[in-house]
């Protein structure tokens, strides 16, 4: 018997012999999240219970394995993908919406119920879930939570850490703890806000507490078009600067829009350069005075049109359009590798024309979709993985995409996490004595480094012998 099979058998005797998974279709599609990177999963446990996700680490740490888990593996920078032979912790089966609580506005889920779901199916209480990926129709909470997710509304509202009270997390001993609760304020350390962003480094959560948001009373879309991004990125500053924080502002640039219409003809304006997605919420009278205000300042800037969508129909197309733009790009190349960094809004312009210059210089296409109004880009790097060399002209681009936006004072990541993809990337904003902090602190949660292995943190000393990076994985 190998030693995934005793691993199996073990987890069959402590949870429903059914659930517990190591056929070629499952580990095989359970190997990768959505990023471009390859791992192979030892077995997949579809866990329905905080039970049974206990179970499982209990039985890694009997074995000495390593553990991931994953949601609705839509994370895009490897962070789901499982160490050589891991336990894969799928919580798509935990879709339960455990209690709601209109008056106070919180709600206990569990992981695996999806963003939007939450959303839709407590719309009738007047209140929401705030974070929205755009991944939001199939990204799950816990997902949400492991990556500290962001959204085209959390440019007023914050990301996802903004909106988590609790956890009920499984830590990587296979004990139980409550981290934060119900309360505003939770007693002594701060331990939600270290876990929320963690990249199942620090455990798995199995039930979240989640803060809702009042449904604004009125919402205006507006969308704008320019012959440059730079003149865009200008306008962004211009309504910031003025006290105006729309509750989204979102950029496309041409071969963005030109995708999106081939897919969606939703009128969008394929001739210009550059289009911003505009959205302002709250009272009425509120509203209307920041519609004439952004107007009154486009106008300053010699916006050539402005369009205010007339109903929630054209509203919804719009956003269907930015939502559905990484999708749309099979209009153009079938494959993708989308980066995430955040710059600083006064040099947005600037990155955007470098992004250009790179991804030219490498004879790569590139479509811009981005978080405009906090500077959180995400240049899709457009190509065809059948071409000869192609991926690896895509990759070392991505590294300069990266390597620069850091360099003009920006972050790593913004919403997608590091994962395997940026690991190695890591001291481009971090010395070596934080990345030992950070570490110090990973080890105080899993001192057998078991949960998510080789993620986040390069080449750490204490483990970087102890498993290996999964065949095909590019870092």
């Amino acid at each position: 018997m190998t030693e995934i099979e005793r691993v199996a058998a073990a987890l069959r005797k402590r949870i429903r012999p059914d659930l517990v998974r190591t056929g070629a279709t499952e580990t095989r599609l359970y190997r990768r999240d959505a990023s471009n990177m390859v791992g192979r999963a030892g077995v997949v446990v579809f866990a329905e219970s905080t039970a049974d996700v206990q179970a499982a680490v209990i039985v890694a740490n009997e074995f000495g394995v390593p553990f991931v888990a994953r949601g609705s593996g839509t994370g895009l920078a490897g962070g789901a993908v499982p160490p050589d032979g891991a336990i894969v912790i799928s919580t798509t089966k935990m879709h339960r919406i455990l209690s709601v609580d209109a008056v106070n506005r919180q709600a206990w889920v569990e992981p695996g119920v999806l963003n939007l779901d939450l959303s839709r199916q407590i719309a009738h209480l007047g209140v929401h879930f705030a974070p929205d990926p755009s991944s939001q129709q199939t990204c799950s909470i816990g997902g949400n939570v492991a990556n500290n997710s962001g959204g085209p509304h959390c440019l007023a509202d914050g990301v996802t850490s903004a909106h988590i009270l609790g956890l009920e997390v499984v830590l990587p001993d296979g004990s139980i703890a409550m981290l934060g609760g119900e309360e505003p304020e939770a007693i002594g350390l701060d331990l939600r806000g270290v876990f929320v962003g963690s990249e199942g480094m620090f455990g798995v959560a199995t039930k979240v507490c989640v803060r809702l948001m009042q449904n604004p009373p009125h919402v205006a879309t507006m969308l704008m078009e320019f012959d440059s991004v730079g003149e865009g990125a200008q306008l962004v500053s211009d309504i910031i600067a003025d006290g105006i924080v729309p509750a989204a502002v979102e950029m496309m640039d041409r071969l963005c829009l030109v995708a999106v219409e081939k897919w969606l003809h939703a009128g969008l304006p394929t001739h210009a350069a550059a289009a911003l997605l505009i959205e302002c919420v709250g009272p009425i009278a509120q509203v209307e005075a920041e519609v004439e205000r952004i107007r009154w300042l486009a106008e300053v800037r010699q916006v050539a049109k402005v369009r205010v969508a007339a109903d929630d129909a054209e509203r919804d197309l719009l956003w269907k359009g930015r939502k559905g733009a990484f999708g749309a790009v099979a209009q153009i190349k079938p494959n993708y590798y989308l980066h995430d960094t955040v710059v600083p809004r006064a040099r947005l312009a600037e990155v955007i024309e470098k992004v250009y210059e790179i991804t030219d210089r490498y004879g790569i296409e590139v479509i811009n979709v981005f978080h405009a109004g906090d500077g959180n880009l995400h240049p899709l790097l457009v190509y065809d993985a059948r071409e000869p060399g192609m991926a690896d002209k895509v990759h070392a681009a991505g590294r300069e995409i990266v390597t620069f936006s850091v360099a003009v004072g920006g972050v790593l990541s913004g919403e997608h996490g590091i994962g395997l993809e940026k690991r190695d990337l890591m001291p481009l904003m971090f010395s070596e004595i934080d990345l030992a902090a950070q570490e110090s602190l990973r080890l105080a949660f899993d001192p057998r480094l078991l949960a998510n292995p080789n993620k986040v943190l390069p080449n750490p000393a204490t483990c970087g012998d102890i498993h290996q990076v999964p065949e095909g994985a590019w870092i």
